[in-house]
């Protein structure tokens, strides 16, 4: 083995394409030689680049499906719809980089109303925010 200069550790991977803000999903990570264990290898510099630039291509088609997953777990009536609250929830724990501020324009620009039980149909509104990545940075 040679010294810590040779690159990062493959368990960091997701951390380093994060720290440039890219946010790749754990299958992608692990499809691109991220490990889940420390030492298994080492990703080199001249490795790490097309794996970013192969991450930052691929990071829009990831996102309304990864999206998606989490929000059909507040999907109660399993009818495409959950309560705005628990999206604006969602989203600000889900997007770490995103603020509240960040979170009222999106829903002012991608938000369908809400019907009376302040419910909304969250996938019309995640194919709008997709085809924002300005807003996912």
């Amino acid at each position: 083995m040679g010294s810590a200069g040779e690159g990062i550790d493959a368990v960091d991977l997701g951390d380093a394409l994060r720290a440039l803000n890219l946010n790749p999903t754990l299958a992608l990570i692990e499809k691109m030689g991220g490990t889940k264990k420390r030492n298994e290898k080492k990703i080199k510099m001249d490795e790490f680049l097309p794996i970013y630039s192969q991450v930052k291509k691929e990071k829009e088609q990831g996102c309304y499906e990864d999206f998606i997953e989490c929000l059909k777990l507040y999907d109660k009536e399993e009818n495409g719809t959950m309560m705005l609250a628990e999206l604006q929830h969602a989203l600000l724990a889900l997007g770490e980089s995103l603020d509240d501020e960040q979170v009222e324009t999106l829903f002012a620009d991608c938000m369908d109303p809400e019907d009376d039980e302040g419910f909304i149909p969250y996938s019309p509104f995640l194919a709008r925010m997709c085809e924002r990545p300005d807003m996912l940075k």
